[in-house]
């Protein structure tokens, strides 16, 4: 049986990071809500982890997605999210952060691949810059049609 995929606090981050470019990996980071999980987000995190060897995902705390989404949501706390994203086999690693963006964290921890999802520019990518500075790369996965959490949402709405 393998070991659970680790929840990282802030102050693990780099040493995480660190063990796994010693052994030659190339770290690829994510970030998101991930509020109601669903087949779009599965298959983007399969494949962004194709990228490199380790798949951190980022995932914003209860407040970032307040500050994001608005005050209905998260429908799922990020610590409840979490523990049902450690079981997908693409990751590697978990951290939740604060912030409203990831940048801290991407700073820490230096990624080499750095994965959104093709809705949004290189340019408006969170993060994209200081990737390429230190000579990683930026992937823009293709975002599913139809999968969505807030069309999710707003399907259970329109249910009689």
């Amino acid at each position: 049986m393998s070991l659970p995929v680790p929840i990282l606090a802030r102050e693990d981050l780099v040493a995480w990071a660190e063990a796994r470019h010693a052994r030659g990996e190339r770290i690829v980071f994510t970030n998101g809500c991930f509020d109601l999980l669903h087949r779009g987000h599965v298959e983007y995190l399969a494949e962004a982890a194709g990228s490199g060897d380790a798949l951190l995902v980022a995932v914003n705390s209860d407040a970032s997605v307040r500050e994001l989404k608005g005050p209905q949501r998260p429908l799922i706390p990020a610590e409840d999210r979490c523990a049902v994203l450690r079981h997908l086999r693409p990751v590697a690693a978990l951290t939740i952060f604060d912030e409203p963006t990831p940048l801290e964290v991407i700073l820490l921890v230096r990624p080499d691949i750095l994965v959104k999802g093709d809705e949004y520019a290189e340019s408006a990518i969170v993060g994209a810059p200081e990737v390429r500075s230190w000579g990683g790369d930026v992937v823009r996965v293709a975002m599913r049609a139809g999968r969505s959490t807030s069309g999710l949402i707003e399907s259970i709405k329109r249910l009689p």
